[in-house]
């Protein structure tokens, strides 16, 4: 016990001492408890939902997700000012551990990035209130339980760098999500659904590519992060593939059943017009 407290001890002098002392920073172990707390929240709060009623919320749904858009769209500002249109390579980018205004900078977005994760908790808690389980999948509650623990350790031991391009990537996806969502919620119609999907499976594909060069070029970057990052993008990548897989196909089905069913019925109709026209046809005959 004593030789894991001290590798333990050992790991976490590893930290970056600018971001050490934020909140929930000086440990991974509430991270770590409110991912698990969400994940227990989700099933109570769909157990006491069942025999209730369904809530509207519609107001708290407007005003949370023009929120989020702000802080989805400030995120991607950060990470652009701060790195991205400010000197960093797409190739190797190596952490500036320096305490220039640039690297300051870019270890806040760092850590507003991973506390906005907390944030977007609140979108399964619309979901279960509003007794919307079907998007209670395990697609949702594994994405949102595993980015906050997972981007502790990135703001702990890597605040910027090569890894911080999937962060702004993802905060630009979910600027248009939650703008889509506030949009929606205000009774708006929003021609980029569709499109949703493929765009957070596009997301995906480009960290992976984006993830794999490092393992061919040489670069100052933890390449124990790479495959952390490397790992995520497959995982969610194959999981939002099947999940816009399934939809399609549910979609294509659902599509071809009505086409059957309007044929069956324009049938109908037809047949019903035929024999009106006969008995027409014969009434006149016997007059």
């Amino acid at each position: 016990m004593e030789a894991l407290t001290e590798k333990y001890n050992n790991l976490m002098k590893l930290g970056d001492p600018r971001t050490r002392d934020w909140f929930l920073m000086a440990s991974p172990i509430p991270s770590a408890l409110i991912c698990l707390l969400y994940v227990l929240a989700i099933i109570v709060g769909m157990r006491a939902m069942q025999n209730r009623q369904a809530m509207g919320l519609r107001y708290p749904m407007i005003v949370y997700n023009f929120c989020m858009v702000a802080l989805s769209g400030y995120l991607v500002f950060e990470f652009l000012a701060s790195g991205w249109l400010a000197g960093y390579s797409l190739s190797c980018q190596p952490v500036d551990y320096s305490n220039s205004p640039q690297a300051t900078r870019m270890a806040r977005a760092c850590y507003l990035f991973y506390f906005s994760k907390f944030i977007e908790l609140a979108d399964t808690v619309f979901f279960v209130l509003r007794k919307k389980f079907n998007q209670v999948s395990f697609l949702h509650v594994f994405h949102h339980a595993i980015m906050p623990a997972s981007w502790w350790f990135g703001v702990y031991f890597v605040p910027g760098g090569f890894g911080t391009f999937h962060a702004m990537l993802n905060s630009f996806i979910h600027f248009l999500m939650y703008m889509y969502y506030g949009l929606a919620a205000a009774g708006y119609t929003v021609w980029w659904k569709r499109y949703m999907t493929k765009m957070q499976i596009g997301q995906f594909l480009l960290v992976t590519v984006h993830s794999c060069q490092l393992f061919f070029i040489p670069c100052n970057y933890p390449i124990v992060f790479a495959w952390w990052i490397l790992s995520y993008a497959v995982i969610f990548l194959i999981l939002f593939a099947n999940f816009y897989v399934k939809a399609y196909a549910a979609g294509r089905r659902l599509q071809q059943q009505q086409q059957k069913q309007n044929g069956h019925q324009n049938g109908a109709h037809s047949k019903e017009r035929l024999a009106h026209a006969v008995s027409n046809g014969n009434g006149k005959k016997a007059e």
